[in-house]
């Protein structure tokens, strides 16, 4: 006999964000029940398995009440550590790698962003980080007039752009291989500026636009691959 729900889509579960992915996996790495992590930091059970489902903005008292139930740190809560580099932590899980095909990862660069151009220069390989966006499978960027990317017109370059999530030992990398040249068509500038500027962070006039025409474009993503590895201490 079928029942209400058979045959019906699955509900897609809520994303819980990045703050409710961390107060999880820290509860959990402790063994701690909502229940009694609530009742450590004078919080609402209710409110607690919200937090961990949804992405909701949490007070900095609250975070401090959270932190100090959990033995841990607002800081590290919130994704401290940003100034180390990507992949200090030893994540509590099996991975595997897998390939990703040319749509999935002009998928992944499509929203535009913060990538790294690698060239040669006088003083040998560098990365220079640019905000870019995505127009017809082409990379744009905007850069000085008189610096090292736009030196770099003519040249091979290659294009970089990842995410990780070094918690749970997920996240993906694209690698775009291509030619850089300066976007010279004042009616291409025009367009570009109304349509995909990718407004760069640094300071400074930046009114060069650069284009990259890939060549060969790869990328690998990175999975949880079985049940967590349970890691016990040492006896000293």
């Amino acid at each position: 006999m079928r029942t209400a729900n058979e045959g019906r889509p699955h509900p897609r579960p809520a994303d819980p964000g990045d703050l409710g992915r961390r107060v999880a996996h820290r509860r959990a790495q402790l063994g701690l029940t909502r229940e009694l992590v609530a009742e450590r930091g004078g919080l609402d059970p209710g409110f607690l398995q919200y937090l961990e489902t949804h992405p909701v903005p949490v007070g900095v008292t609250t975070l401090t009440r959270i932190a100090d139930a959990l033995d841990t740190t607002v800081t590290d809560l919130l994704g401290g550590g940003r100034d180390s580099p990507a992949g200090r932590a030893r994540a509590n899980t099996r991975v595997r790698l897998e390939e990703l095909d040319p749509a999935a990862c002009w998928a992944r660069l499509s929203p535009g962003g913060v990538g790294r151009v690698i060239l040669a220069a006088p003083r040998g390989l560098v990365a220079l980080p640019v905000n870019y966006r995505v127009l017809d499978a082409t990379i744009l960027c905007r850069t000085e007039a008189d610096g090292t990317l736009a030196r770099a017109a003519g040249s091979e370059v290659a294009f970089e752009v990842d995410q990780l999530d070094e918690v749970f030992a997920t996240g993906w990398s694209v690698l775009v291989n291509g030619t850089a040249s300066t976007v010279a068509e004042e009616e291409a500038v025009h367009w570009f500026q109304q349509h995909a500027d990718p407004r760069p962070w640094a300071g400074g006039t930046r009114d060069t636009w650069m284009r990259i025409k890939p060549t060969g474009i790869s990328g690998r993503i990175i999975r949880p691959d079985g049940p967590p590895i349970i890691e016990q201490e040492l006896p000293r």
